[in-house]
């Protein structure tokens, strides 16, 4: 099993992995990051937890602004989407998913949005999906409510 480093382990050679940064080969930067959903209905928003990558420029604000929540530029960032998310972009595409990073102050994690406004994931991210929607995106990732469970 994989074990993370430490944030403050960060070195931009070679690979490292946190719960916050990745970088591959020392030229792949990523940020852990979320995409929210809005839950018709609801007051907060569904979020799934996801990769992004950044250039290496705005990686560099990203690690700078990351414990103050103060970044030279708040964004938006391009990025591409590393993560994929059953019943949106689950299907095997020859281009990544392109996002918009917003880094977040107090140290939130930045969130994301689909540049594609035709992708199914972007409809959502603007429409919002329903309670159920939700509650079976959680059963496929394993997390079934414990009312569900008897049906």
């Amino acid at each position: 099993m994989q074990e993370y480093e430490p944030n403050s382990a960060l070195r931009l050679q070679g690979d490292f992995l946190s719960e916050d940064f990745c970088l591959l080969d020392g030229q792949h930067y990523m940020v852990r990051a979320i995409l929210p959903i809005p839950v018709i209905g609801l007051k907060d928003a569904f979020a799934f937890g996801c990769w992004s990558t950044l250039s290496r420029p705005n990686f560099d604000k990203y690690v700078d602004g990351f414990d103050s929540g103060e970044f030279a530029d708040m964004g938006p960032w391009s990025g591409w989407l590393m993560n994929r998310l059953t019943g949106f972009n689950d299907e095997a595409v020859a281009d990544a998913l392109a996002v918009h990073v917003q880094p977040q102050i107090g140290r939130q994690r930045p969130k994301l949005f689909v540049m594609d406004d035709t992708h199914p994931l972007a409809i959502a991210q603007n429409e919002g999906v329903s309670p159920t929607r939700i509650l079976e995106l959680f059963t496929h990732y394993g997390h079934v409510p414990v009312s569900w469970k008897s049906h």
